[in-house]
């Protein structure tokens, strides 16, 4: 045989296939959730997936209060917040931070699961959270996506 019969295709901005997905959140384990998010985000789902190109959905989360977190995680753990000034150090679980704002909490897993670079910024923006069942992407038409359903 002369010539390859398959050649590795490197998709881009131009010929990237971006989706909408809605996920309901409702009785789903936080960090699950947030991995396969994260997933989704970056495309890794998708046969022409490129490391380097923002080639994942768009991702709509509803109902982020109704998480569920495990164990004694909720208590135990302590995220750090730092505003620069002297003294400026404050600490909250995540059980503080779902009863206040859901919202961050499912932003703040996710992020930690994408890279670290502007590439991960970037996908980070196509993420969408939402505490209630109502979310405003109607016209975008998201097809509704079971998680138990992938890896």
């Amino acid at each position: 045989m002369d010539t390859l019969s398959y050649k590795t295709i490197s998709a881009n901005a131009a010929t990237v296939n971006k989706e909408w997905v809605l996920v309901d959140a409702t009785d789903q384990p936080l960090g699950r959730l947030g991995s396969k998010v994260a997933k989704l985000l970056r495309g890794k789902y998708k046969p022409n997936f490129t490391p380097h190109v923002d080639c994942g959905d768009n991702v709509i989360i509803i109902n982020a209060e109704k998480v569920k977190i495990t164990g004694k995680k909720a208590t135990d753990r302590i995220y750090l917040k730092f505003s620069g000034y002297p003294g400026g150090q404050k600490e909250y679980t995540p059980g503080e931070l779902l009863k206040k704002s859901p919202e961050k909490l499912l932003r703040k897993v996710v992020k930690g699961m994408l890279p670290k670079n502007r590439l991960g910024s970037a996908i980070l923006g196509n993420l969408y959270v939402y505490a209630g069942s109502e979310h405003k992407h109607e016209a975008q038409q998201p097809k509704q996506l079971d998680l138990n359903s992938i890896k």
